[in-house]
């Protein structure tokens, strides 16, 4: 489950970034806002990501 959460956040990471520049080639800076708002969303859910994962390695290190 998490592999597909990781591959979600990096599309809707792209898809802001695409946002982003596309609102700045046309100037319309709402689009641009709402595509710097899409890539900090995925970004911050990546991030959590990565915190679970590294939870679970530290729950197996002291398993043993």
């Amino acid at each position: 489950m998490s592999l597909i959460d990781k591959v979600k956040n990096k599309l809707q990471m792209a898809k802001g970034h695409s946002k982003q520049e596309t609102g700045r080639m046309t100037r319309d800076r709402d689009m641009e806002a709402r595509g710097r708002g899409d890539r900090a969303q995925g970004g911050a859910k990546q991030v959590g990501e990565h915190l679970k994962d590294m939870g679970k390695d530290i729950r197996k290190t002291f398993r043993k």
